[in-house]
């Protein structure tokens, strides 16, 4: 099963910045339990979306020649947590794109409040190195299910 912890993109400049949208709902199931009377959006899901934002823009900026793994996390700092009804902006800078891989640092905010900060390394493989078996169609889940938003976004801001 696959997971998006981000909603839309609101921009999008390959190769350089992206800034994309979470909404934060009491319809989420992972509120219910975390923590049962007070629900906040663990961390853990704040960082895995900054790292789908950065992941994403560092993909297309290779035009999705490869699949895209979360490497190591060198820094996340979290400020405060996210509660229902919040809508957290993530932004998202490519500071590295190379061939191997690369590095961007993503900021969360709501509204004006940085929520969280982090610096993320990407690692580029083939399906080959990342051990999925010649039989297995490995399609990359985000030049499938977002490239339209990413062509909707490209085509609203060159505009």
């Amino acid at each position: 099963m696959r997971w998006f912890w981000i909603d839309r993109f609101l921009e999008f400049e390959s190769g350089k910045q992206a800034r994309a949208v979470k909404n934060v709902s009491l319809s989420e199931e992972h509120l219910h339990d975390h923590f049962p009377g007070f629900p906040v959006m663990p961390c853990s899901l704040i960082m895995e979306g900054m790292a789908q934002t950065g992941g994403i823009l560092l993909g297309e900026s290779h035009n999705f020649k490869y699949l895209v793994f979360l490497a190591k996390i060198p820094k996340f700092v979290s400020h405060r947590s996210a509660r229902p009804g919040d809508q957290l902006i993530y932004t998202a800078q490519l500071q590295e794109s190379r061939e191997e891989g690369g590095m961007t640092t993503v900021t969360a905010h709501c509204q004006d409040e940085l929520v969280a900060e982090a610096e993320i390394v990407f690692s580029h493989l083939t399906e080959a190195q990342a051990g999925i078996p010649a039989n297995v169609s490995q399609k990359n889940v985000v030049q499938v299910a977002l490239a339209e938003i990413l062509s909707t976004v490209k085509n609203s801001t060159s505009a």
